[in-house]
Formats: structure tokens, C-alpha cells, sequence
């Protein structure tokens, strides 16, 4: 039997996923590996029905010809969803599992484990090596499935930037990107009416998109790594709109920013990773803006433009490298690794520990506390992409 590798994105769409999935199979072909496309992320090794053939509702054969020209869009041909097989509420279970497996695998609460439900499925398929694209969520499975003896190999994605042991993600560069687009095509509006604008963008629990969003736009911006005193924000935006000839003044804030006075919230059903939608932080702002200045003041959610459409050139030529370096490893029988840039070199680096929680923004070199804006100086030496250097 041929060698198998199977392929699936879990967790948001971001530009660029394409890409790998198209480079994944180009190589496998060249080295004699035949490549199934797993459907909707983890779900697709939960959900899929028992039996002979594989279940074409979620398992997808990909060939040279079938992914000729899948990386010129964005998206994921194969889908994706935000599934935690190792945490899996009895209401997403899947209908075909009995009552006695889903006892076996009841974990107390209301809770399932379906890890051995994976394992399963991947012999099912004939599938012995993995390549798993995501970010933190998806990844932190992933090192459940290397910790339980999968072949599998990690590329992260993701618009934030956060995944441990990288210093750059799939999605991120187009997102930013993006966002200084967005951001300097309202500026007309916001000049025109002379308003304060509050742009939201993603970052539940690090900064990084919107930190890269006002270095490139010299904006302010408010993120989950530090908090910020509403008062001085306001007394900031008075000062820039003062500054400024067309009288309009701007602040970036990431989806987690902090008050110093508290979060401000969340809302509805937590997903399967136990995330749940953070309260709109741009509205919540630019109310409190206008009634601290008096000025007429507007709220633009960028969040879902960030990441849509196509990748831009440095994104998909990350896509590209991070996947043959992927196959690189599994065709020198190396697993339990990810993709990754490191000290701004293509390297390799362990699976992400969920342990370890998303990487942020290194306040006390990145960011200025008194002006609520990146750091400009003292850049000589650093890598392109400005970040910190990676713990040794």
C-alpha cells in the first residue's frame, strides 16, 4: 500500500491555507505519498461514518490535478470548524456512535473524549502521516495526537500571530495588510466629518494584529497585554485630533484590550476550545470616547475582512516553504514538529504546548505605555518582522 498523508485546517480561514494544501500535495507526489483531504477540521476524524469506502462528506482524495489551481483563492477547500475531539460536548457528538462508546469515553460533566475514536479513523483511512494547519486550538490537539504516537507534522496559522515557537503564522501578513488598507480608506470619512474613529481588530488574548496595524498606519493602538486608563485614551485622541489638519484622530483596539478598570466581557455559548465572543470593544469605545470628549465618534469592525480573500505575496510565499519543509521532515522520517520561523529563519520547532497559552507582545520593548503606541527606536538588530526573538 502507498504511503498515506493526511491533510486537514481546523479553526478560523485565514489567506494562504490553499496554498499549503496545494504545496503539501505537489511534494507528496514527488516523493511517492498519496494525500487524503480531511473535511472540517478534527471533525472530520469524529464525525465520519463507520464502514467500508471512506465517507465522502468528509474525506476528500487530493491530487496534482484536483488542487492545480486551489492557491490563486482564499479560504480552505477543505473547510474547517472549531472541533476539540478531546472535549466534545454530548450535543455535538456524532448521531452513528452507540451508547456503549459514548460511554467509554465520557469523561465526567457532560464531556467526551473521542481521542480513541481518532485513532481509529486515521488506520480506517491507511492514513500514517498527518499534517495538521491551524492555530493554537487546532495545534493543541495536535500535540494530543503526537503525545498518543501520530506521525504528524504542524504548520500554524492564524491573522494573531499568538502560536508558541513561531515568530510568524500563516494569514498574519495579509491581515495586516488588509487592516492598513481599511484603516487609510477611512481616514476620509473620519477627516470629512472630523470624528474620532475605534477600529476593531482580532486578539482575544495577544496584540500582535493590531500593534502591526498602527506601526504601519502611526496609529495608536490598545491591546490584552496591557491595560489602558479610558481617561488617557481620550486626553490622546484629543491631542492627535488637535494635531491633526483635517481634525480627526484614531485609536486600534484588539478584540481582548483591557481597561484598567476590567475586561469588557464576553458573550454567548463558549466553542469547543471553551472561547466565547468578546463583547464589541469598538462600540463599547467610541461610546466612551464621545462622552468623555464630546466628539462625534465612529466604530468600524475590520475583523472578518482581515481575513477573507486572497493572500498577498509574503503569505503565500510563507504557505509555500512552511509546507515542504512539513514534507521535507516526514519524507526524513521526522515527526512531532511545526513549521516555523525562527530568528527569522525557516525552522522547525516543537508542537505547540497548550499549557503555554498564546505568545504576545513583549510590552516592555514593543510597546509605549505613556503614548499607547508601538515602539519606535531601538529596532537596529531586530529581526524584519520586529517581534521578539523566541526564548532560547
Amino acid at each position: 500500500m502507498a504511503k498515506r498523508i493526511g491533510i486537514l485546517t481546523g479553526g478560523g480561514d485565514v489567506p494562504g491555507l490553499n496554498s499549503v494544501i496545494k504545496s503539501v500535495v505537489y511534494r507528496a507526489s514527488e516523493l511517492g505519498f498519496e494525500v487524503v483531504g480531511i473535511r472540517r477540521g478534527w471533525k472530520g476524524l469524529t464525525h465520519m461514518q463507520p464502514g467500508g469506502e471512506p465517507d465522502p462528506e468528509f474525506i476528500r482524495p487530493l491530487d496534482r490535478r484536483s488542487t492545480r489551481a486551489i492557491d490563486r483563492t482564499g479560504g480552505t477547500i477543505l473547510h474547517t470548524s472549531r472541533t476539540n475531539p478531546a472535549k466534545m460536548k454530548a450535543g455535538s457528538l456524532p448521531e452513528h456512535l452507540d451508547a456503549h462508546r459514548r460511554a467509554a469515553m465520557e469523561t465526567g460533566q457532560g464531556m467526551y473524549d473521542l481521542t480513541p475514536l481518532v485513532l481509529e479513523n486515521l488506520e480506517r483511512l491507511g492514513v500514517d502521516r498527518l499534517v495538521a494547519i491551524g492555530g493554537d486550538d487546532t495545534l493543541g490537539y495536535g500535540h494530543r495526537l503526537g503525545a498518543e504516537g501520530v506521525p504528524l507534522m504542524a504548520i500554524p496559522k492564524t491573522m494573531d500571530n499568538d502560536v508558541q515557537g513561531t515568530e510568524y503564522c500563516i494569514g498574519f501578513s495579509s491581515a495586516v495588510t488588509r487592516a492598513r488598507e481599511l484603516i487609510n480608506r477611512q481616514r476620509t470619512t473620519l477627516g470629512s466629518h472630523e470624528r474620532i474613529g475605534v477600529f476593531r481588530i482580532f486578539g482575544r488574548n495577544s496584540g500582535y494584529t493590531a500593534w502591526y496595524a498602527a506601526y504601519v498606519t502611526s496609529g495608536r493602538c490598545v491591546i490584552p497585554e496591557a491595560s489602558f486608563d479610558l481617561e488617557q485614551l481620550a486626553t490622546l485622541m484629543m491631542d492627535d485630533r488637535t494635531a491633526n489638519p483635517s481634525n480627526y484622530a484614531f485609536v486600534i483596539a484588539s478584540e481582548g484590550a483591557i481597561c484598567s478598570v476590567g475586561t469588557l466581557g464576553e458573550d454567548g455559548e463558549a466553542d469547543a476550545f471553551g472561547h466565547r465572543h468578546q463583547i464589541d470593544v469598538a462600540h463599547a469605545l467610541a461610546e466612551e470616547l464621545r462622552r468623555r470628549t464630546g466628539v462625534e465618534t465612529v466604530n468600524s469592525d475590520l475583523t472578518y475582512d482581515l481575513r477573507s480573500g486572497d493572500p498577498d505575496a509574503l503569505d503565500q510565499m510563507v504557505a509555500t516553504t512552511f509546507a515542504n519543509v512539513a514534507m521535507d521532515l516526514l519524507a526524513d522520517g521526522v515527526s512531532g514538529r511545526m513549521s516555523a520561523i525562527c530568528d527569522g529563519k525557516y525552522a522547525h520547532a516543537p508542537l505547540p504546548d497548550p499549557a503555554l497559552g498564546p505568545r504576545k507582545i513583549d510590552v516592555a520593548t514593543m510597546y509605549n505605555l505613556d503614548r499607547l503606541r508601538p515602539q519606535y527606536g531601538g529596532k537596529l538588530g531586530s529581526p524584519l518582522l520586529l517581534g521578539p526573538p523566541l526564548a532560547g
